[in-house]
C-alpha cells in the first residue's frame, strides 16, 4: 500500500472516532418510577434571607415576598436589624428605666405569618441606648458593639420573646429558630467584641429566651465562613448553656468574608467545593462533637458576598446554585439563600436596576435566573427516584407525575486575570455540551402532559436582555414589562405523551454550558 494511502486512511479512521465519540457522546440519566429513594430532602426551600426589617414594612417588598412565597414556597425568612433604631424596639426613660415597643416588629410578623411564613429571628444589632459604644455598620448604621449592661440585653430579650408568645402563642412560636447576632467573627466589622464576649452575649440571650420557654429553640453563631463550628459546641457543652442549632455562612468567592459597600472585585472561585465543602465539614465537626445530633442552618449563603457582584444576575447562577444545592447532600438542615430581592439597602439604596444585587428578584420584581432555580425545585415532586447522575434530582409525586431537573455547571470565568465585575457584565454565550439521554422507565399506562422549562442563554436571562436594551439607568414601566414578559420562567415546549403498558421514555436533549431543564410529566 502506498505510504501516503496508508496515512491517510489511518487519519480517516482517527478521525471517524474522534467524530463519531462526540456525536454519540451522551451524559445520560436513568430513573425508574418505581425505584424510590425515599422522602425528597428540601433542605433548600426552609429558609430565604432578606436585608434588614425595616425594608420588610415596605411594600413592594411585601409584594415581592409574596410571590416568591408562592412560587418557591420558603418556610422561614431571615434578617438583619430587627433590633437597631429604626425599628424603634427600646429606649431609656431620664432615670435609665428600659421601655419597649413592638409595633413595628409587629406589624412586620403580623404579615411574615399572613402569608404562611415563619421568622428565622437574628437577634441584632444593638439598639443605640443600650449600646457600649459607637462602631456601626452599613448605610442604615447597625450598631455592633455589646451591650453596655447584658442585664438589660436579658431583660429585652426576655420581654421580646415573652411579647412573642402572648401575640402568636407557645405553640407557633416552638416552631421558630432564634439566633444570635450576625458574624460575629468579623471583628470589628459585625462585632467590637472578643469571641469570649460573643459567647456571654449568646448566653444571656439564650437564657432569656429558655426562661419563656424551654421548648424554644435558640442558636448560633451565625458565623461567616463557616468560622467557630467546635468552639461554639464547646462552650455550651462546658458551661451547661442551651444550644438547639448551629448556624453559619459561606460564599463561593476566593477572598475575604464582607463588602460593606460593594466595592471589592471578586472572582467566583475555581475548587468544585466551594460552598459545599465548608457545609460538609460543618456537618463533620457537628457529627465528632459533644452534641453530634444538633440542626445546622447555613443562614446565608451564594455565590458572592458582596451585593456588587454581577454573578448573581447571571444565567450561569441558575446552575451554580443547583449544583451547589446537590453537593451538599443531606448535611444540611437548611441552606438559606441570601438574599430574595434586591430591595436591599446595606451599601445604601441602588441606582440601577441591576446591579448585582444578592436578589433572586431585582428592585422592579423582575425574576433572575437564579429565581428559577427555586421555583423549579419547588416543582418537584415529594418522593425522590433513585438516580446515579450528579446534576439532576429525579421525584415522583402520588398523582403519578413525574419531575426530572437536570443542568450543566461549568465555570466559564477565566481565572485571576479578571474579576466578577469585569467578566459577568459582558454578553457571554453559551457553548455546547452535546446531548443528555433521558431515559425514564415505568411510567403508569395513559396520557401525559410533558411541560419543559428551561433557563440558560438568551432563556430566562433577563441580563442579557438587559445589555440588549443597551444597560438603561432607569427603566420604563413599557421596558419593566417587556422583561418581565421574557422572564416568565413558563414551559418553553409542551407535548402530550401517549404511555403503553411498558411506561418508557427516551429523548436526547441537546444542552449548552450552564443551561436548566425542568420535565415534567403530567399524569392525566
Amino acid at each position: 500500500m502506498n505510504k501516503y494511502l496508508a496515512l491517510f486512511l489511518v487519519l480517516c479512521i482517527s478521525n471517524i472516532q474522534l467524530f463519531g465519540q462526540n456525536a454519540n457522546f451522551y451524559r445520560t440519566i436513568k430513573v425508574d418510577y418505581n425505584q424510590s429513594a425515599g422522602p425528597m430532602n428540601t433542605m433548600f426551600k426552609e429558609c430565604i434571607g432578606a436585608g434588614r426589617a425595616n425594608e420588610g414594612l415596605r411594600a413592594d417588598w411585601q409584594q415581592q415576598l409574596a410571590i416568591v412565597k408562592k412560587e418557591c414556597d420558603f418556610k422561614y425568612i431571615r434578617m438583619h436589624g430587627l433590633l437597631t433604631d429604626d425599628m424603634g424596639v427600646y429606649r431609656e426613660d431620664a432615670k435609665g428605666n428600659p421601655e419597649y415597643n413592638y409595633q413595628y416588629i409587629d406589624a412586620l410578623y403580623d404579615y411574615i405569618l399572613s402569608i404562611k411564613m415563619k421568622p428565622f429571628v437574628e437577634l441584632g444589632f444593638m439598639p443605640s441606648a443600650l449600646a457600649s459604644g459607637k462602631q456601626t455598620i452599613f448605610w442604615w448604621k447597625g450598631n455592633v458593639t455589646p451591650p453596655k449592661d447584658y442585664k438589660k440585653w436579658e431583660d429585652l430579650i426576655r420581654n421580646l420573646t415573652q411579647h412573642w408568645t402572648e401575640r402568636y402563642g407557645a405553640e407557633e412560636v416552638k416552631t421558630w429558630y432564634f439566633e444570635v447576632w450576625n458574624e460575629p467573627n468579623l471583628t470589628p466589622a459585625f462585632w467590637t467584641g472578643t469571641q469570649e464576649e460573643y459567647f456571654k452575649l449568646y448566653e444571656h440571650s439564650a437564657r432569656a429566651i429558655k426562661s419563656v420557654n424551654g421548648d424554644y429553640k435558640v442558636g448560633g453563631p451565625a458565623t461567616a465562613g463557616a468560622g467557630w463550628v467546635p468552639e461554639t459546641i464547646e462552650f455550651a457543652t462546658k458551661n451547661n448553656v442551651p444550644l438547639d442549632f448551629i448556624s453559619t455562612h459561606t460564599y463561593g468567592v476566593k477572598q475575604g468574608f464582607l463588602d460593606e459597600y460593594g466595592t471589592t472585585g471578586t472572582i467566583l472561585s475555581k475548587d468544585e467545593s466551594s460552598v459545599s465543602g465548608d457545609v460538609l465539614n460543618s456537618r463533620k465537626q457537628i457529627a465528632n462533637s459533644a452534641k453530634p445530633n444538633l440542626e445546622l442552618h447555613y443562614t446565608e449563603w451564594s455565590s458572592s458576598y458582596t451585593p456588587a457582584d454581577p454573578v448573581h444576575d447571571s444565567y450561569h447562577s441558575a446552575a451554580y446554585i443547583l449544583q451547589k444545592l446537590k453537593q451538599v447532600g443531606n448535611a444540611p438542615t437548611s441552606m438559606s439563600y441570601w438574599v430574595f430581592t434586591d430591595i436591599f439597602e446595606e451599601s445604601a439604596p441602588r441606582f440601577t436596576p441591576f446591579h448585582g444585587g444578592f436578589g433572586l428578584l431585582n428592585t422592579q420584581a423582575i425574576k433572575k435566573p437564579a429565581y428559577f432555580s427555586y421555583s423549579y425545585l419547588n416543582k418537584l415532586g415529594t418522593t425522590e427516584l433513585q438516580n446515579t447522575d450528579t446534576s439532576s434530582w429525579a421525584t415522583k409525586n402520588k398523582k403519578g407525575d413525574v419531575q426530572l431537573l437536570f443542568w450543566d455547571f461549568t465555570n466559564t470565568h477565566p481565572g485571576d486575570s479578571i474579576n466578577n465585575q469585569q467578566y459577568y457584565i459582558q454578553d457571554l454565550p453559551s457553548k455546547s455540551k452535546g446531548s443528555v439521554k433521558i431515559e425514564v422507565t415505568g411510567l403508569q399506562k395513559g396520557k401525559y402532559t410533558l411541560e419543559i422549562y428551561k433557563v440558560g442563554y438568551k432563556v430566562n436571562d433577563v441580563y442579557t436582555d438587559y445589555l440588549e436594551m443597551n444597560k438603561p439607568n432607569q427603566l420604563t414601566k413599557q421596558q419593566v414589562e417587556k422583561l418581565k414578559g421574557k422572564n416568565n420562567g413558563e414551559p418553553i415546549a409542551t407535548e402530550t405523551l401517549v404511555m403503553d403498558s411498558k411506561g418508557n421514555y427516551s429523548k436526547d436533549f441537546k444542552i449548552n454550558e450552564n443551561d436548566v431543564l425542568l420535565l415534567n410529566f403530567i399524569k392525566q
